[in-house]
């Protein structure tokens, strides 16, 4: 695109040479700008209708697409974590404890916040975790802090995941504007070239 831009601009012949270099460079800048909105808004459009289908498709193949659509919940990220907290290896009898899994879902989620969970939700969590499980009051306090240093982890990971994607594509979108620009000079370059006859 910066090469198109500089390449069919029209002639300038009263102009200095360096300005004519600047005004190429900045058409090449441009055009990557203009280009680089049209692929942003192209790709969160395409982003959007793949999430949204994705989460319906989820949400009628796990039976769950009446109760979501009519409560407009999303899928907790935390789920996972939380229903491991409440394993057992014994069969308990279906029972309808999502009060007592939201509750620890927000425990979870303040303790992710904060470096450390404090002594009385830690506490609390584990007697939730005992009661549930039939684990004795020390193997819940030891499956609490097992099952929030592993969600820390994965947190961590994806924290550093996201950052390491986001320094690519800073880098990325940098030689893709000095490209658009170095080649505006060059298409420049040759259309002051074109002998007129």
């Amino acid at each position: 695109g910066g090469y198109l831009a500089g390449r069919l601009r029209t002639k300038w012949v009263n102009i200095h040479t360096d300005e004519v270099y600047f005004r190429d460079t900045a058409h090449g800048f441009l055009v990557w700008a203009v280009g680089l909105v049209i692929a942003a808004a192209f790709l969160a459009s395409a982003a959007t209708s793949m999430v949204g289908g994705g989460a319906q498709l989820g949400a009628i193949t796990s039976g769950k697409a009446t109760s979501n659509q009519a409560d407009g919940q999303a899928s907790d990220p935390n789920e996972y974590f939380i229903n491991k907290l409440f394993r057992s290896d014994r069969p308990v009898p279906e029972s309808n404890d999502a009060s007592m899994r939201a509750e620890a879902g927000s425990i979870f989620a303040n303790a992710l916040r904060q470096k450390d969970i404090p002594a009385p939700d830690k506490t609390y969590l584990a007697r939730l975790v005992a009661t549930r499980t039939g684990l004795s009051q020390t193997d819940a306090e030891q499956r609490v802090s097992d099952v929030l240093t592993q969600a820390r982890q994965a947190a961590d990971t994806a924290r550093k995941a996201i950052a390491h994607s986001l320094y690519w594509t800073f880098l990325a979108l940098l030689i893709g504007a000095f490209c658009a620009s170095f080649a505006a000079t060059i298409g420049g370059k040759q259309r002051d070239r074109v002998v007129v006859i």
